[in-house]
């Protein structure tokens, strides 16, 4: 099944940071709230932190459906893990990236708390202004690097790396100054900042950022919290790396979408697109919203669409309940309009469609399709709004002022009569 992104839970991040050498709390992995407590006794730490592992953000401020607040917890008392997992375990958290009813968490990370004295910021990255990696660090780390850039400019480093030589010595230790790490530390860094690049290349990285990179009172360097994303053209080579893809909790119309090669993703309004091409799909749905209506979705059908693929995409729209309308806007220069207008008719025919229909179809084949989609005899009859030359400006006011109705068209003009 083709993939949007490779998605790891936090705990599966630090396993691969593990394995090449890089410095993370001591942690252990648990399914069970009997499996907590045991990991919580191992850990045998001043203090342990409890956390739910789901690929959402915000879990820190995020609620159970067991009345449980809160993802993450500290906890000084094995005990307490036990009854906290018992909790997590089984039951749906939602945080404000969730969907609205949560999802459900399965496995839970119990870790050894460690205090932090200072927080940084650091990350490798692949920069196409730079034609390859480059290194970013911040001293001041913990909190929205976007934020630290935005106000504190002066604060953000950056450094190229040659791809030949790797990150040299001189570099490392430099960022590591940079970061505002000194004497003992400065060095211990620079090999953490090593390390992390030799993570970055051995799993095919396209970025790998660690925030925060934080300093404890005892002198150690740790990475405490990272963010990996991966090539996902790299798949071939990095079986391993992608067979730890938690797809469990990837929204099964989405999945469904990528069985088809279609880029999909849901959103909270009523009127559907169906689009060739993510600038054209994206341009719609602004242009949907700044006129009042509201996109159910973005759908990319991509360049070398086939009918079956224009089938399977009107039976993912028709199936939302919050579709009220369906926008269809087509560029034809790879694409061929005629077998957008083929699928649509086979989908309009044995879908039953019941909601008005807005379709503009533009380029290839154009005044032959539209031929085919109003007048073709196969084609019962629906409520089917034909545009060319279509005013997108119109369409949100158009689909919710117009009755449904069927519609013929001026082969002339190319516009709805």
């Amino acid at each position: 099944i083709p993939r949007r992104w490779l998605n790891l839970q936090e705990y599966q991040s630090k396993k691969l940071m593990q394995e090449s050498g890089v410095a993370v709390q001591r942690f252990y992995v648990a399914d069970t709230a009997s499996e907590a407590l045991e990991a919580a006794k191992r850990l045998n730490a001043k203090e342990i932190v409890l956390k739910a592992q789901i690929l959402a953000g915000g879990r820190g401020k995020g609620v159970f459906d067991s009345g449980l607040k809160g993802g993450v917890h500290l906890t000084k008392d094995p005990a307490v893990v036990g009854e906290l997992a018992n909790k997590m375990l089984g039951f749906n958290l939602t945080t404000k990236q969730t969907p609205k009813d949560g999802v459900k968490v399965k496995t839970v990370m119990v870790a050894e708390a460690l205090d932090i004295s200072r927080e940084t910021y650091f990350a490798i990255l692949m920069d196409r202004s730079c034609n390859g990696p480059v290194m970013v660090g911040s001293p001041q780390g913990g909190m929205d690097i976007e934020e630290v850039a935005a106000s504190s400019p002066e604060l953000i480093f950056k450094e190229v790396i040659d791809i030949f030589q790797g990150v040299r010595d001189d570099q490392a230790l430099g960022m590591a100054a940079n970061l505002g790490f000194k004497g003992p530390l400065q060095r211990q860094a620079a090999d953490q900042i090593k390390r992390l690049y030799d993570l970055f290349l051995k799993v095919d990285a396209t970025q790998v950022e660690v925030n925060p990179l934080g300093e404890t009172p005892e002198g150690q360097v740790v990475c405490f919290d990272a963010k990996i994303n991966f090539d996902d053209n790299a798949e071939f080579r990095q079986k391993a790396v992608f067979a730890m893809d938690d797809m469990t909790e990837s929204d099964p119309t989405e999945m469904e979408a990528a069985k088809w090669d279609l880029k999909y993703i849901g959103l909270d309004g009523n009127i559907a697109c169906f689009v060739n091409g993510a600038g054209l799909a994206m341009a719609t749905c602004d242009i949907i919203d700044l006129h009042g209506g509201k996109p159910a979705n973005f759908l990319d059908l991509g360049g070398g669409v086939k009918e079956r693929q224009v089938y399977e995409a009107f039976k993912l729209l028709t199936a939302d309940p919050k579709v009220e309308a369906i926008l269809v806007n087509i560029f034809g220069g790879i694409v061929n309009c005629a077998i957008i207008a083929n699928g649509i008719t086979k989908a309009c025919r044995e879908l039953e469609l019941k909601v008005p229909l807005v379709v503009r179809l533009e380029g290839k084949t154009n005044i032959i399709i539209t031929q085919t989609v109003t007048y073709s005899r196969q084609f019962p009859i629906f409520h089917l709004y034909v545009f060319f030359e279509l005013f997108l400006w119109r369409t949100s006011s158009f689909i919710a002022t117009t009755p449904m109705a069927t519609c013929s068209t001026d082969h002339k003009s190319h516009r709805q009569t």
